[in-house]
């Protein structure tokens, strides 16, 4: 039982819990002691440097700092006394003295002014530090201005920086009076390593770090001057933010960090900058229909001016239109792409349109780009297709592997509880081709030849079992299969496997020692995993090594498939793929699709696996598949060889594209419906840690743009469905009828705690983090040990191609870049198409960073900008895919993974030439 100290405070005998100090005990009981340099949020621990927070505490000569000091047993303490509170206001008015008076400050509104307020001060009576010594405006960075002048030296931006995000940009330099903040080595912010999560920013408690729109060209700035802020959820990656948009004149002014259980107030430069993007000039704000005189489909509408190949049309006209064109072709003819990026109402409805409209399963989503091979590889052996445990369980582990993702980058926010993890003493095993950004927190980093995971991982498993390493206990009660997979691996020796992973024997050994000794360990994995031919058979391997070590199913164990887009998990969940309705229930049984259609009020479909993403434009050349539906999703960009996909879309009969943007897809549309961003609707999304989450409309969509599910309702009637949905409540209460994952999750509950986990085991459970503490939904409760085998990958290196090509995100751009090339901010900070190439590779070339440089593969070529980068091995090529005018997706292989169907965009065989140069590196 924790222990309990009984002392005095303000005349009142009061409990304090354990670690509990002073301060806290205080502001539990509505007392507001004044503070400044303590921050009272999670990940934030209390400094006691300023001392505004002064109370004095009976026989102790010297005054205390409440913010650090805890209570003890018998304490009596004074908050209320005049020499306390003589005290805090002096220590108050002596800051204020150095500061821009109120009016011309850069945050009129910032805490500091709060502080002073509750002394009952306006100014200071102390003399101004003097001119030559105050800091110059640092307005170097595209998102953050840095004014120096009202620095109080309190150290939460360095507490930001290095403990709560672990950058470690920021420190302070100088000495005494001349202290101040200062980025890597004095650089200016703009110039600095500072990856822009603004952090510092959330922290500052005076405003000398604001956002640059909050302060106008003088610097002058108030952060309370919005006209209401709403509570949403981050539209961008997989982890879930929770955060506060500030609303002023109908537009977003600045976003801030809230206390979600996914980031506990922390965003990335995408959540905290990436916003206004739902501003831009290239909005769709009218339905649109392409004209009888457009040119032939392809790229080549320009999105500032699109009225030389569409026209505008009502609503009525264009969904008539929309309608009248699938229904003409009907049946197997017609397919649909819904989105990830869109609500969990919304891609029910999706799916529901394409299976109750058109009768069969020809629906997917970008799922299928990313972690279908994982998902397979789950449901196949653990029963559920989800993530065993939430990525904040890492607080709990002291060993963990990351395979295949790049955090940092791809999912920042998660990674700051990776890096704190290892400042605690964790072990990090990192596992990956490129030796990327968590390298410098790896107690081990493995960096092997790209596709040979499953040779690596079998080594490793080797050893558990040839040194009796693993769980036996664990096995015998929870998995089957045990000795198949036993016998398997006896053959990957690490000697043997050492040769074609790559990484040397005794490193494969540690590992295997280290993750097997551990009381409690993890497995995170990301799309480098996923997206090879391989991908369900490398997903296998990290579960099997996961249960024969016995770590699932407790406090800082389990696996983790990191999630790309926001709301890919609840789109599967929701049933946007082929071959399961909602909460992946198979379309094959009869007993489960009457569950559906006895709630839909309508007859049968298809008992058929639908196809996939890249098996419906397989079908569409094939003259299968005539006219499809699109919402939300770019396969003009995203899709491997996506010269094929896009002479796909342009052989159509009828392409009906619902989207915010004339996106590259959008080109080849013959009606384009404008739909909403997230931060205009309302509507539920479920994140990576399978955590349901409520999104709240911010601002309302522009001109005649419509909410997703308000469109989809309106095309659904005119395809002669009769649907009655008058909002998303509506349409989640129907998924509740048929998805026991959404059990004790109500509509109403989301509404006032904005989240929930699933499962929920009763109306006031918030939702079980750790799965599997018991057995597994499988036969007789047991998980399975599938063996994998070597499979080389598809696309292998040649004389001809004698490089390795792979693919993925960078910090700042999204997806297809449709929203993050249009947000100011990251577009600023990140403009150029670009490659990434190790520095012999650049010799050989014989350029330099910054020169052109053209790859090709067997599907095509591109030119872009070549940069070097030391954690690229010398035979590989690093391509980010947000950039249309050199798309990585050009280049990418469209062989697909057996069991999840999924594209190799991991791994092509590419030629590296320098544009004007005959030289090939080799």
């Amino acid at each position: 039982m924790t222990q309990k100290v009984t002392f005095t405070l303000d005349g009142e005998t009061v409990e304090a819990g354990a670690g509990m100090t002073i301060w806290e005990v205080a502001n539990g009981r509505g007392l507001k002691i004044p503070h400044l340099c303590h921050k009272p949020a999670p990940g934030y621990r209390p400094d006691g440097n300023c001392r505004a927070c002064m109370v004095e505490i009976e026989g102790e000569r010297t005054l205390a700092a409440s913010c650090i000091r805890e209570p003890e047993e018998g304490m009596v303490v004074t908050t209320n006394s005049a020499r306390a509170e003589n005290a805090r206001k002096m220590v108050v008015e002596l800051l204020l003295a150095d500061m821009p008076a109120q009016e011309v400050s850069h945050d009129k509104s910032s805490h500091l002014w709060d502080m002073a307020e509750q002394n009952e001060l306006d100014s200071s009576r102390f003399p101004k530090l003097e001119e030559g010594r105050i800091p110059l405006l640092d307005d170097s960075h595209v998102a953050m201005s840095v004014n120096l002048d009202a620095c109080i030296q309190c150290g939460l931006c360095v507490r930001a920086c290095r403990e709560v995000q672990v950058n470690d940009v920021i420190g302070m330099s100088g000495r005494g009076h001349d202290s101040y903040p200062t980025f890597d080595m004095a650089d200016p912010m703009g110039a600095s390593s500072c990856v822009a999560c603004g952090e510092c920013v959330q922290a500052c408690p005076t405003g000398a770090l604001m956002p640059s729109t909050v302060v106008d060209e003088n610097q002058v700035g108030d952060s309370m001057d919005f006209d209401k802020e709403v509570e949403s959820i981050c539209p961008f990656c997989g982890v879930g933010c929770q955060i506060s948009l500030k609303i002023k004149d109908d537009k977003i002014k600045y976003v801030e960090g809230i206390n979600g259980p996914a980031n506990e107030g922390r965003l990335c430069v995408k959540g905290r900058f990436g916003f206004d993007y739902i501003h831009h000039d290239h909005r769709l704000t009218k339905p649109l229909i392409r004209r009888d005189d457009a040119p032939a489909k392809g790229l080549n509408v320009d999105p500032s001016n699109y009225l030389e190949v569409f026209r505008e049309a009502t609503w009525d006209e264009a969904l008539d239109a929309a309608a009248g064109g699938l229904k003409g072709i009907g049946g197997t003819g017609v397919a649909g792409f819904g989105s990830a990026k869109c609500t969990n109402e919304e891609a029910y409805l999706f799916q529901k349109i394409i299976r109750q409209g058109f009768g069969h399963n020809n629906v997917d989503h970008c799922t299928r780009l990313c972690h279908a091979s994982s998902v397979s590889a789950l449901i196949e052996n653990v029963g559920s297709g989800a993530v065993t445990v939430s990525f904040n369980e890492i607080e709990n582990a002291d060993v963990a592997i990351a395979i295949g993702c790049n955090p940092i980058e791809n999912h920042p926010v998660a990674a700051t509880y990776f890096k704190q993890f290892t400042k605690r003493g964790g072990k990090l095993i990192v596992m990956d081709p490129r030796g990327q950004a968590l390298k410098r927190f790896s107690s081990h980093m493995l960096q092997f030849r790209p596709g040979t995971d499953v040779s690596m991982l079998n080594a490793i498993m080797h050893v558990i079992v040839e040194e009796e390493l693993y769980d036996k206990q664990y096995i015998e009660a929870y998995t089957e299969n045990w000795e198949a997979e036993k016998a398997h691996l006896k053959d990957f020796t690490p000697e043997k496997m050492a040769e074609i992973c790559g990484t040397d024997a005794e490193t494969l050994r540690d590992v295997a020692r280290t993750f097997a000794g551990a009381k409690s360990a993890m497995i995170f994995w990301g799309m480098g995993v996923s997206q090879h031919i391989h991908g369900t058979d490398n997903s296998r391997c990290l579960i099997s090594l996961a249960l024969m070590t016995g770590q699932i199913g407790r406090p800082g164990t389990g696996l983790h498939p990191l999630r790309g887009q926001n709301n890919v998990q609840g789109a599967s969940d929701a049933g946007l793929i082929p071959m399961f309705l909602p909460d992946y229930q198979t379309v094959t049984d009869d007993g489960v699709r009457s569950a559906f259609t006895d709630v839909w009020e309508s007859g049968d479909f298809s008992a058929e696996k639908g196809l996939t993403v890249t098996e419906i434009l397989d079908a569409v050349h094939a003259g299968d598949i005539k006219g499809m539906y699109v919402l939300g999703e770019n396969p003009a960009m995203s899709d491997p060889d996506v010269e094929h996909a896009r002479a796909a879309l342009a052989k159509l009969e009828c392409l009906v594209v619902q989207d915010i943007f004339i996106t590259e897809t959008a080109n080849y549309a013959d009606v384009i419906l404008p739909a909403s961003a997230f931060a205009e609707k309302t509507g539920t999304v479920t994140n990576t840690n399978r955590q349901v989450q409520m999104g709240r409309q911010a601002v309302i969509p522009p001109g005649d743009a419509r909410e997703d599910w308000w469109i989809e309702v309106e095309l659904a009637k005119r395809l002669g469905l009769n649907w009655t949905y008058s909002s998303p409540a509506e349409v989640f209460a129907e998924m509740k009828l048929n998805m026991r994952t959404l059990d004790n999750i109500t509509w109403d509950r989301l509404e006032t705690q904005n989240a929930v986990t699933y499962p929920s085991l009763s109306p006031e459970d918030p939702g079980q983090a750790i799965m599997f503490t018991d057995g597994f939904p499988r036969a007789d409760g047991r998980a399975r040990f599938t063996p994998a085998s070597i499979i080389a990958p598809d696309d292998t290196p040649d004389e001809a191609y004698p490089m390795i090509l792979t693919t993925g995100r960078q910090l700042e751009h999204w997806h297809t870049g449709s929203m993050t090339r249009r947000a100011t901010v990251l577009d600023g900070l990140e403009p150029e198409a670009n490659c990434s190439l190790h520095p012999s590779t650049l010799r050989k070339l014989g350029i330099e960073a910054g020169d052109q440089v053209r790859l090709t593969t067997k599907r095509g070529s591109i030119e872009i900008m070549a940069r070097m980068d030391r954690a690229v091995s010398p035979d590989m090529v690093f391509l980010p895919f947000a950039y249309v005018e050199a798309a990585a997706n050009i280049l990418t292989n469209p062989a697909v993974d057996p069991y999840g169907k999924i594209p190799e965009f991991k791994f092509s065989a590419v030629r590296v030439e320098a544009v004007g140069v005959a030289v090939a590196a080799q």
